[in-house]
């Protein structure tokens, strides 16, 4: 995440001389210094409604859709602003971990409208953060270090969004070439999964701000996109022939185990270590949280395992209860970011 060092650098660059000339209201000044990391919010607002989705609360899930919507909206037109006019201050930020939270907020809004039957939409939103994902990558993982956050694990996580919203199109579409793309890519996540642990500092087990369940969270996309590839095979396109199907069950259910084995370590170690106090990167918390319940129902039902049903449902509802959580501390410390940037605002 990019600190003050960034954002001062970036205000020497000719592009910002002129935006500083137009006087901000403090709600913009506020916003102008949201994170990168603060995608997450997208990712966990988006997950939550597809969970809703899976168990039957379709009015909740499209609340949440709307939610998510309006808040990618708001980030894709900063996004596009800091790309035109702020361009020092875009590439500091694009180096960091968070920045792949673009990538992988797009393509969680992407899923949820293709459920949704919104198909174009989301080819829309499959495209965009297809174009996105090669060069953030590059420029993420060029400047990954040793003992790094969680964020180091949104490599994985934004490449297995990509296997996800490709393999839910390839299945509304019967698009066979569709589903082979994204099997590569689910590949190539749990490569870079690897990668990620190699550089991870397990000490944020204890002491991290909450990104560091994004360790768990991208073992839970990993596993809904194996959900997916599986779900997306049918009679008309024949995606995987019984060997190849075999091995994607197996390699599926480990991930999902794994999963739910990194949620029980991170939450113990929420309950040893509490960390009440709020902060952005809490919705990388809720993200995993609900990550892991949409990988535990759609794998219930790609692998037609019923009784892993209930486990989804509850988690569900715990990443409900831990977005609401998290949503009342962004309302908090946003009108207390508002209220002192406008007292302290030249009048």
């Amino acid at each position: 995440m990019p600190g003050p060092s960034h954002a001062s650098r970036a205000t020497h660059h000719p592009s910002h001389r002129a935006s500083h000339r137009a006087p901000r209201s403090p709600l913009g000044a506020w916003w102008a210094q949201r994170p990168p990391a603060a995608g997450a919010a997208v990712m966990a607002t988006g997950i939550v409604s597809v969970g809703l989705h899976l168990t039957g609360y379709e009015t909740l899930s499209r609340i949440a859709l709307a939610l998510a919507g309006v808040a990618w909206v708001g980030l894709a037109a900063d996004f596009a602003v800091r790309l035109l006019w702020e361009r020092a201050r875009w590439v500091a930020e694009a180096e960091t971990p968070g920045a792949l939270t673009a990538v992988a907020a797009t393509t969680v809004l992407g899923t949820r409208l293709s459920l949704l039957g919104w198909q174009s939409l989301a080819e829309a939103l499959l495209a965009l953060s297809a174009l996105l994902w090669p060069v953030l990558i590059v420029l993420v993982m060029g400047h990954w270090k040793r003992r790094m956050p969680g964020a180091v694990f949104l490599a994985c996580v934004a490449t297995q969004g990509l296997a996800v919203l490709g393999a839910t199109l390839a299945a509304a579409e019967s698009t066979a070439w569709l589903a082979h793309t994204a099997l590569v890519l689910f590949w190539l996540g749990l490569v870079l999964y690897g990668l990620a642990l190699a550089r991870f500092d397990l000490r944020q087990v204890t002491t991290g701000a909450g990104d560091h369940w994004v360790a768990g969270g991208a073992m839970a996309i990993s596993a809904l996109a194996g959900a997916k590839l599986i779900a997306a095979d049918s009679a008309r396109l024949y995606l995987w022939n019984v060997d190849d199907r075999g091995v994607l069950r197996a390699v599926t259910v480990a991930l999902l185990a794994l999963d739910l084995a990194w949620y029980a370590v991170l939450l113990v170690a929420e309950v040893v270590r509490p960390r009440l106090r709020y902060d952005v990167r809490r919705w990388a918390t809720v993200f995993p949280m609900g990550m892991t319940s949409a990988a535990t129902l759609s794998v219930a039902a790609a692998l037609d395992v019923p009784w892993l049903r209930t486990p989804g449902q509850v988690l569900l509802w715990m990443a409900v209860a831990a977005w609401l959580a998290v949503a009342a501390g962004a309302v908090g410390a946003a009108r207390t970011g508002v209220r002192t940037l406008r007292s302290t605002a030249p009048r």
